[in-house]
């Protein structure tokens, strides 16, 4: 069954946080986030944008993937007749980087593909390795470690299966030590955010005596080389992030020794066609991999819950319940986790859930059609 985009229309939205979040490059406490719905025969598929509102997690930034999208990725896939999805992200390939933007789009394509053939996105996806998926949080740079120690508390109650949070100079050996006292037990791991450099490899080396799962993208967010020799210097693996935009990064990596676990984000890499390729090289090395978060609504947090049922999906990402962020999410019902720290896999077409028309109308800031 072929597939002609007839119309893209691009929606900027803008929610406030629950509460702030804060990451070695800085504190949000609100999202603008561009959706992209592409049309199809009066049949409509969504996609999210990841992309922050400053160019401080990569290069992207809301406003640059407006742009992106409107004057250059949507018109490469306006009026093309596609067998499948998967042939989206070929058809942006020359676009040099920007891959949320274009996985924004090549994700909404996906979401049509399935709802146009009656099935869930997961199943369209190649994913359906398990019903429900295992969770974690991601708990950003607090104000004082006695309110961490409440938040990681308060998670725990919550069912979650694993607990991350966000480390910096200033905010790391001694925080984790804390948080390792008061929860000897847990899963615990710990993302820099590209906020070290490999002459912090001696401090870094102090985190091993608290047994954690991981060190999320220790250095430089564009670095494979130094990750490799710090790794060697390390028992706590090191997970990558940021510099693993593509299958190719992935496979240096693995070859490098650079890693031992791998972060997919299905904007960072261009959408679900590329972290297919990254989940499956991966799992040819036995490198297990989890799914990060970007703070997105629901529409992208519905992808990510496809995305994780890929079978390598082995460890609790940072797919979380909709109200840890939101007070009224875009999407009905709102993801929610079970008591035991999971999330239970819909089969509705297309990404499982409803749009909440008029909250969405009511939180957009604007809004342009390409045809």
């Amino acid at each position: 069954m072929g597939i002609t985009i007839e119309q893209i229309t691009l929606r900027e939205i803008r929610m406030e946080l629950v509460h702030f979040f804060e990451t070695s490059f800085g504190r949000t406490t609100g999202r603008n986030i561009i959706l992209v719905e592409v049309v199809s025969d009066g049949v409509t598929g969504w996609g999210e944008v990841t992309a922050g509102e400053n160019p401080f997690y990569n290069e992207e930034w809301t406003a640059s993937a407006w742009l992106i999208l409107r004057d250059y990725a949507a018109p490469r896939v306006l009026g093309r007749g596609l067998d499948s999805a998967d042939e989206v992200s070929g058809l942006t390939a020359h676009i040099r980087g920007h891959n949320m933007a274009r996985g924004g789009l090549e994700a909404a394509v996906w979401d049509l593909e399935a709802r146009l053939r009656g099935e869930p996105l997961y199943r369209r996806i190649g994913g359906g390795a398990r019903a429900e998926i295992p969770c974690g949080v991601s708990i950003g740079i607090q104000d004082s470690v006695p309110q961490l120690l409440s938040k990681i508390e308060t998670e725990l109650e919550a069912g979650y299966q694993r607990i991350k949070i966000k480390i910096k100079p200033g905010w790391d050996v001694d925080v984790v030590r804390q948080a390792r006292q008061a929860f000897p037990d847990i899963k615990l791991m710990v993302d820099a955010n590209s906020a070290y450099t490999l002459e912090d490899a001696d401090h870094l080396r102090r985190l091993d005596e608290f047994y954690l799962m991981m060190i999320e993208q220790p250095l430089a967010h564009d670095d494979i080389i130094d990750h490799a020799q710090l790794q060697a210097k390390l028992d706590t693996p090191i997970c990558l992030d940021e510099c693993i935009r593509a299958a190719h990064h992935a496979e240096q990596a693995i070859r490098l020794r650079a890693c031992r676990i791998i972060n997919i984000k299905l904007g960072r890499v261009g959408g679900f066609a590329e972290a297919k390729r990254v989940h499956d090289a991966a799992q040819a090395a036995g490198i297990p991999v989890w799914c990060g978060g970007m703070l997105e609504a629901g529409i992208g947090r519905a992808h990510n819950i496809a995305l994780s049922t890929l079978p390598n999906f082995v460890l609790p990402g940072d797919v979380s319940a909709s109200k840890r962020y939101w007070k009224r999410d875009i999407i009905q019902p709102p993801v929610e986790v079970t008591p035991r720290g999971a999330i239970q896999v819909r089969d509705e077409p297309g990404f499982g859930y409803e749009l909440d028309a008029g909250f969405l109308d009511s939180i957009t800031v604007r809004r342009e059609t390409v045809r």
